[in-house]
């Protein structure tokens, strides 16, 4: 049995180790051009982020398995592969709490405008003050505050229990474009005007592509929050940046941008006080990476063995 795992580089973890004898070589980082040659006489591949498409699957026919070292698997042909006999699984629910307690950092430091009050020490404002604080941008507690969430999947239930600990009214969010609003949610423009902080833990699709735009952002209440740990892309980041600036929303903190990395630049990466961008590691708490490598393990080992879980 032979396992290649093409992208380890964005799991910095322990070492992985399968129950039951195989080769198994590890690649930093692959390159397109690199794929056809690297899944050669490979049964199980694990992949991260790098694309596998038709052409690779047709190409080897031996491969039985791909191991998604993730939760999100829209680099691979899904359907290609089934069609051709091979097994695709995934890793689930390993992040809730890393992901939902990352948002809710994001939200807390922003209603607190952590930021502001960090760059004003480093600008030695408190050291000239007349009395003992300095009192720069408002405070505001989170008690009471109205958190709108877009995505009702195990992170956004996290979050909606983390918030309500704190005494927020947590209201969900039902799709921009639905005919009809379900049981237990809020119509979508409804819920933009309520919400004093607003969550994104929804996945990307055409649907849901710019789902906060200039419109949306002109609906929310001028001092409201948006918090955004499902998929760059969710919002337009032009039109937030420009929000920001000209006080039409009152903080933004994003885990994910449009492209990852962003080596061509991007709206959001500049500096401003009602502004965090944290680089794509809501995910990667140690607690979650454990739970990654542990399950992709799982999923293999049960493979070999003939009980595949978390197939796609």
């Amino acid at each position: 049995m032979k396992i290649a795992f093409l992208d380890r580089a964005g799991l910095r973890s322990r070492p992985i180790q399968f129950n039951f004898p195989c080769e198994y070589i590890e690649y930093p980082l692959t390159a397109p051009e690199q794929i056809l040659e690297r899944m050669k006489d490979v049964d199980i591949l694990l992949v991260s982020k790098v694309v596998i498409t038709a052409e690779h699957i047709a190409a080897n026919p031996q491969l039985k398995l791909i191991a998604v070292t993730a939760t999100g698997y829209n680099n691979i042909d899904v359907a290609a592969a089934k069609a051709a006999g091979i097994s695709v699984c995934n890793v689930r629910a390993y992040g809730n709490d890393s992901v939902a307690e990352h948002a809710f950092l994001l939200m807390l430091a922003l209603a607190r405008n952590l930021p502001a009050y960090m760059r004003d020490v480093s600008a030695g404002m408190w050291q000239k003050s007349l009395t003992y604080c300095h009192y720069g941008a408002p405070l505001r507690d989170l008690r009471g505050k109205t958190l709108a969430i877009f995505g009702r999947g195990n992170i956004g239930g996290r979050l909606g229990e983390l918030a309500s600990a704190f005494g927020m009214n947590v209201i969900w969010g039902e799709h921009k474009h639905a005919h009809t609003v379900r049981e237990g949610y809020t119509e979508f423009q409804a819920a933009l005007k309520q919400a004093d902080a607003i969550s994104l833990n929804c996945p990307l699709s055409e649907q849901t592509r710019n789902m906060i735009g200039e419109a949306e952002l002109k609906m929310m209440k001028p001092n409201a929050i948006l918090i955004n740990v499902g998929r760059g892309g969710l919002a337009d980041e032009q039109a937030v940046i420009a929000a920001l600036k000209y006080g039409q929303l009152g903080g933004a903190g994003f885990d994910v941008l449009t492209t990852e990395p962003p080596r061509e630049g991007n709206p959001l990466l500049t500096s401003l006080p009602n502004l965090i961008v944290t680089p794509h590691m809501a995910w990667a708490s140690e607690e979650a990476i454990e739970n990654l490598v542990s399950g992709v393990e799982d999923n293999v080992n049960q493979f070999v063995a003939g009980k595949p879980q978390n197939i796609l």
